[in-house]
Order: structure tokens, then sequence, then C-alpha cells
């Protein structure tokens, strides 16, 4: 008895295509095995490679399922969660140091080689890696926060001269001899009045990314909803900082500057919990665990224009 066999399924290939299979049963008769709409997982390619749902898909690749050309989905791993690891590992332990736990700070200075390694290198890579495969949000987020951690942690290292090139003082800058990075540039106002600058426009991209993440799920809209938050808090505290700097005896800007950093480092880690979170559910989604977490998928709530476009056009 003849049994019919799944279409562009290579010898040496075990992934099945997302199409129609048939069976012939012992009493002749044959039935399809189709694809649900209403599961999340249609059908196994590989361990880690899955026909997915457009819920399914926008939880693994934080982005509302859209169509590319070729079959680059299926001939690379997804890069979404390597993009979480490097932001986590650089967040987390930053929101920790902002609060003061357990006596840290320094602004997250003794955590600079993972904010170029992880949060720069990692998500440089999956928002490459996001691109190749036709992911443009999520492309666009891990790039731009990749840039940030680099910025950032460039901001620390002397050698960059960050701060030193605001020591204008002949004296103080003698005591350097020369070197870059003198770290009286640290307490100068134009050194922080400009980094709050950076951090207030780093807010209004991320409030950008809040708008666009409606379109994606519950979590992923509470990270961008808290890193405005955050932004917020960090560059009131650097304002205020420069108000110190320029007048020492302005008490209230010092004390205003303190709990602006422990607002943001709480903010950034209600972010670094909703990471977490997201990062545990693609993990989990993407090896077929048979327990799945919710994200709160918004891409099938909120349509987009081409669905709008094309219920009108059916009408």
């Amino acid at each position: 008895m003849a049994t019919a066999h799944p279409q562009n399924v290579h010898p040496d290939d075990t992934r099945f295509e997302k199409e129609e299979l048939s069976n012939h049963r012992p009493n002749g008769n044959t039935t399809g095995i189709h694809n649900d709409s209403g599961d999340s997982l249609t059908r196994l390619r590989t361990a880690g490679s899955l026909n997915i749902s457009p819920e399914l898909f926008e939880k693994l690749y934080l982005s509302p399922e859209n169509r590319v050309k070729g079959e680059l989905r299926k001939t690379f791993g997804n890069p979404t969660p390597i993009a979480l690891v490097g932001f986590l590992l650089s967040l987390t332990p930053l929101a920790c140091d902002l609060m003061g736990w357990r006596g840290a700070g320094g602004t997250g200075a003794a955590s600079t080689g993972a904010y170029f390694f992880f949060g720069g290198v990692l998500m440089i890579i999956g928002s490459i890696m996001e691109w190749i495969v036709g992911n443009t949000f999520p492309f666009v987020v891990f790039g731009t926060f990749g840039a940030f951690w680099l910025t950032f942690g460039s901001t620390l290292v002397p050698s960059f001269n960050a701060y030193g090139a605001y020591v204008t003082d002949p004296a103080v800058a003698a005591q350097q001899m020369g070197n870059p990075g003198n770290p009286a540039g640290l307490q100068t106002p134009g050194f922080n009045a400009s980094f709050a600058f950076f951090l207030v426009f780093m807010g209004l991209m991320c409030f950008v990314f809040l708008i666009c993440s409606l379109r994606t799920n519950i979590v992923f809209f509470v990270i961008f909803l808290t890193l405005v938050c955050a932004f917020g808090c960090l560059a009131g505290a650097y304002f205020n900082l420069a108000l110190v700097y320029a007048n020492p005896t302005n008490l209230a800007a010092a004390t205003r500057a303190s709990r602006c950093v422990v607002a943001g480092g709480a903010f950034t880690f209600v972010t670094s919990l909703a990471g977490w979170w997201i990062f545990l559910a693609i993990m989990l989604a993407s090896l077929d665990f048979p327990v799945q977490i919710p994200v709160g998928d918004l891409s099938t709530m909120i349509k987009g224009a081409s669905d709008k476009k094309a219920k009108v056009s059916e009408a």
C-alpha cells in the first residue's frame, strides 16, 4: 500500500514544510493534517525550529508577523533571545547599582565590561540578525540599545575623555599630567547637563518605541513605559547635579538628584523584571516546552493598517 510522503523533504533534512500532509489509514480512509490557526504551535520542523501562529510569532520575535522573501527564518535561529540576554545582563546590575543595594553605586562603573560585551556586542549581533531575517522593529530596537550600551560604557572609560574634556582649569588639568579622563570633569555643570540631554532624547526614542509596541505585547509595552520613566528620572538627576556643581550650597538640588537616581533605578528594575519574563517566555516557546507563560499578545487585538484595508476591500 502506497503512502504519501511529505513534500520538499530531503533525505538529510528532517524538517516538514507548513502544508497539508496526507496519511492513509489501514481501512482505506484518508485524513488530512491541517494547520490550526488557534494552536500556538502547528508543526515541529526541528528542535527549536517551528511553524508558528501569528500569536507565537509575535512572542518569539517581538514583532507582528510579516511576510519576507526566502526562507531565512528556517535557515537561522531566532536572534531575539541573545539580544535580550545582552540587555538584561547590562540593565539588571545597573538598576541595583542605581538603587544602592548592598552598598553598590558609582553609576554602575563596575559593570563597564558588561556594557561593552553583553549590552553592546550581543545586542548589535541580535540587531543584525533581526535585519537579516526581516524583522524591522526588533532590528531597530536592539540596534538602538546596543549603541546606547556602547555609548554609556565609553563614557565611563577615561581614555575616551568624555568628562575630562570639561576640565578647563589649567591647575586641575595639570594633575593628570596630560592623561585623558580627569575625574574632576565629573563634577562640572557642563558634563552633567550635557549628559542629561543624551538621556532626555533616549527617553524620547523609547516613547516612539512605546507607541510602536502597542502592536506587540503587554510585556514589551511595560518595558518601554518604564524605560521612558527611567530616562526621565535619570535626566532629572543629572540636570540637578549640574545645579549642585554650579552652586554647592544648593542642597535642594542635591536631594532631588539623589531621589531621581533611586527612582530611575527602581523603574529600570521593573524593566528588567519584564525583560526576564519575556526572555523566559521566548525560551520556553522556542523549545515547545509543555508549560507556556503569557506575554499578553496585542498584535491580533490592535489590527494593522493592511488588515483594515483588506477588510474594506472584501466588503
